[in-house]
């Protein structure tokens, strides 16, 4: 998990959402026990934090903090 990851990952936490990682190190996000998005384990793919975070900004993520 790179640092961008780290930032999300700990804003998602701090406003409400459960952060679970999977065995291959994806990281999945649930609100109130219902997915709500999953990114990948590694940063090769540049599109993949953008279009997580905007699967959880749908859910209620506020980001920017």
């Amino acid at each position: 998990m790179d640092k961008d990851m780290k930032k999300v990952v700990k804003a998602l936490e701090q406003q409400g959402f459960e952060v679970r990682t999977t065995k291959k190190m994806h990281i999945v996000v649930y609100r109130d026990g219902r997915f709500v998005c999953a990114f990948a384990g590694t940063p090769s793919d540049w599109r993949g934090l953008k279009n997580g975070i905007a699967a959880a900004r749908r859910a209620g993520f506020r980001w920017p903090p």
